[in-house]
């Protein structure tokens, strides 16, 4: 599994150097490598199928915790196939889609490092691996949704979706670390044992909540919805593969996979349900008046996200399994009816539906592809679609509650709505008169209708063997959801009942809707006249204010002087240190046990005054530097005198280089310029007075402190067996020094790809002012 999961991040490297030969016939080759991943990964669907799970384990840390530890059950194989399978499609759409484009070598990096991060977040079994992939989920998202980085909207919609999943992140992260600590395990199917632990810990809604967080923003859910449109500025193949089957699909993966360790509680269930409800008829709605092909398909991702995250908040059997099909139903046809879009938009140069019709007179493959899916969307009986709309209304219906009655009503409601948008979206272009200025565009090359064809006849196969799909691909995924057996059997027909009626009310009030609604630019205007109560404008706002106060507090705070930050950065640590002082209480010292302070230790204090006094008042540098040597001598014969030679040496070295050095440097230029003003050294002897006192103070308190061992203990029995040193301070020096070590090697390489970026930057001529 780790090999299928590097096998895209390594490749998405070989195109840094070797970018060039994948714009020429070699990029053939870049579409069977999801290929070959979804083969492999069908081949472990038997296995899975009956109920073997697989496990890989590969230490990184142990010492944490933290492991490439892999899993692969119902779910993440699930997941995988739609990420790999529907993948393949994309590749081979995306191929053709930007053909000749100047950074086609670009985008496939990008896909390909964005196909292995979904891969690393359905896979991993380790809470902390997760979110590393998680993370770079976001990241390579980043660059794909502003993959046309000269448009100005791009950009935006490339930053907006990166904040808002950024910090979701942040909050994920900390939900999981509290998750981990509680249950004394990062190991994901080891939380399951822990679960009554888990639940009625003290913690429960806090690291269950900043779960939600990280969910709901990157699964585009009310009030985070707002970036998912906007990301629609992305190519459409990008749109196709991440807002169908994939990234969004990521909150929603996450939340499934801590369901039967997290789920079955108040507050669980409710704030599912209620988000996912909002989340389902809001945007279901707003579809109805967008114009935008994208647009409608943006809003009808976000509903359809909305009615998962609804269903695992029911989290009866029926929901689970309802959830488990409606994932596998929306992949399709929503990949499906993306891709035509882009099709329409890359034949037509516009995806305004109020322009767009007769089009399957010039596209009629394409129609159909956009005719199975929309058929799939709206639940018309023998596609798979409708087994997913049957499935829902069996959840709602069944739901053991006095609020059944209003949870069916909410999902018809939100269901007529996606009928209505399906159509829009797969049925508008083409039907009607086609317009003249569409009579010479001709069918794309076969690699872009095929995948859509596909993908739209797949929704009719799986629909008409639906016994065969649950059994093989959604039984074991609605297990690992619902934490035990579901006993999933699909069927296509289950009798004249309540659920059959809703399901053909559905679609006959979602086509009524459909012929009825006219969107127009008008009636998208008045919508967006109540956009200043919008979440998207209220967190903006909020932006705005945290950017106004951060560009505050840069201005006063860094101001760019040394000194200032020196003095900042002491006055705080003397607060610190002051108020745990207070804080510990009174200090009492024992005179008889101090040492008695000699004539010697007296003189060189007061030379060591001098010295200071001289460094502050003087205004020649080369003064300076030799008072500042005279004050290193002195701390090294203080050193001699307390039987620390080995520090009276290392200080002696350090100090006679050092000075040596400054004298170099300094000799040749002027005496200061800006000599300090009375106020400001009478207020920077008062603070370099009060912290000498504040540490005397400490250092009198740690001698009365009781003395304990167990750091040095630590060290003295695990130095040699863990360290393979004998001498424990070169042992605590080296792992420290590793520690700093790690840290400037990552702030070097960030400098370095800066500095290599500017020199490889290339501007207009326009750019250049």
């Amino acid at each position: 599994m780790l090999f299928t999961v590097l096998t895209g991040l390594i490749t998405s490297s070989l195109l840094i150097p070797f970018g060039k030969f994948i714009k020429t016939k070699w990029s053939i080759v870049l579409p069977f490598i999801p290929v070959f991943l979804f083969i492999f990964y069908l081949l472990q669907v038997s296995s899975v199928a009956s109920g073997i799970n697989f496990v890989q384990h590969i230490s990184w840390v142990p010492s944490l915790g933290v492991n490439f530890d892999f899993r692969l059950d119902g779910l993440s194989l699930l997941f995988a196939l739609l990420i790999t399978g529907i993948g393949s499609g994309i590749f081979f759409y995306g191929r053709t889609y930007l053909k000749g484009h100047p950074y086609f070598d670009r985008f496939f990096g990008y896909l390909l490092l964005f196909m292995s991060a979904m891969l690393g977040v359905v896979l991993a079994n380790n809470i902390i691996t997760l979110f590393i992939f998680w993370e770079l989920t976001s990241i390579s998202s980043f660059f794909l949704i502003g993959f046309n980085n000269d448009n100005k909207d791009s950009r935006k919609s490339a930053i907006t979706a990166l904040s808002i999943t950024g910090i979701g992140g942040f909050f994920l992260l900390a939900g999981l670390l509290l998750l981990g600590n509680i249950a004394e395990t990062f190991i994901i199917s080891e939380l399951i044992d822990r679960r009554d632990i888990i639940i009625n810990h003290s913690l429960y809604p806090l690291f269950v909540g900043l779960i939600f967080l990280g969910a709901f923003t990157k699964s585009a859910q009310f009030p985070f919805h707002f970036w998912l449109p906007g990301a629609m500025k992305a190519p459409t193949p990008v749109s196709a593969y991440l807002h169908s089957a994939t990234m969004v699909k990521a909150g929603i993966y996450l939340l499934a996979r801590f369901t039967p360790i997290l789920g079955n509680t108040d507050f669980w269930n409710y704030t599912l349900m209620i988000v996912g409800g909002i989340t389902m008829i809001y945007a279901a709605v707003h579809s109805l008046f967008r114009i935008d092909l994208k647009g409608i398909l943006a809003y009808s991702t976000i509903s359809a996200l909305g009615i998962l995250t609804f269903l695992l908040g029911l989290g009866t059997k029926d929901a689970i399994i309802a959830a488990s099909v409606f994932i596998l139903v929306h992949a399709l046809y929503k990949a499906t009816l993306f891709m035509v879009t882009g099709i329409i938009d890359h034949e037509t140069h516009t995806r305004d539906i109020t322009q767009l019709a007769g089009l399957r007179k010039v596209l009629f493959p394409v129609f159909i592809a956009a005719l199975l899916a929309a058929l799939s969307s709206a639940g018309l009986p023998l596609t798979f679609g409708f087994i997913g709309k049957d499935l829902i209304y069996e959840a709602t219906l069944h739901y053991a509650n006095n609020w059944a009655l209003w949870l069916t009503i909410l999902a018809v409601a939100t269901n007529t709505a996606l009928v209505a948008a399906g159509f829009m979206a797969g049925v508008k272009p083409f039907v009607g008169k086609l317009p003249t200025q569409f009579e010479k565009i001709h069918l794309p090359y076969s690699s872009m209708w095929l995948p859509p064809l596909i993908l739209g006849v797949l929704g009719i196969v799986f629909g008409c063997m639906p016994g065969m799909i649950g059994d093989i691909f959604n039984h074991r995924a609605a297990d690992s959801i619902f934490g035990a057996e579901t006993e999933m059997h699909l069927k296509i027909w289950h009798g004249f009942n309540t659920v059959l009626i809703l399901s053909l009310c559905t679609l006959a009030a979602g086509t009524l809707l459909y012929l009825f609604n006219k969107p127009s630019a008008a009636k998208l205007n008045a919508v967006e006249r109540l956009n200043n109560i919008s979440p998207q404008h209220i967190i903006l706002k909020l932006a705005s204010l945290v950017e106004r106060f951060s560009t505050a507090y840069t201005n006063n705070v860094h101001d760019g002087f040394l000194r200032s930050y020196h003095f900042k950065i002491i006055v705080f640590a003397e607060l610190l240190l002051a108020y745990k002082l207070w804080l510990s209480g009174p200090i009492q010292i024992d005179f008889e046990k101090l040492t008695p302070i000699t004539w010697y230790e007296i003189a060189f204090v007061l030379i060591l005054i001098g010295a200071v006094y001289l460094i502050v008042t003087t205004k020649s540098r080369l003064t300076s530097v030799v008072s500042t040597s005279v004050i290193g001598y002195c701390i090294c014969l203080i050193f001699v005198f307390y039987s620390a030679p080995d520090l009276a040496m290392t200080q002696f070295t350090i100090d006679t280089l050092t000075t040596v050095l400054f004298v170099l440097v300094l000799y040749k230029l002027p005496g200061f310029i800006n000599f300090a003003k009375k106020g400001v050294q009478i207020r920077d002897a008062i603070v370099a007075l009060g912290f000498g006192v504040i540490i005397s103070l400490i250092m009198l308190k740690v001698l009365y402190e009781p003395t304990t061992t167990e750091i040095s203990d630590f060290y003295g029995e695990n130095s040699y067996l863990l360290a393979k040193g004998k001498n424990v301070v070169n042992v605590i020096l080296v792992d420290f020094r590793g520690i700093d070590t790690m840290f400037e090697t990552v702030v070097l390489s960030i400098a370095a790809l800066g500095v290599y970026s500017l020199i490889k930057l290339r501007l207009k001529s326009s750019e250049k002012e």
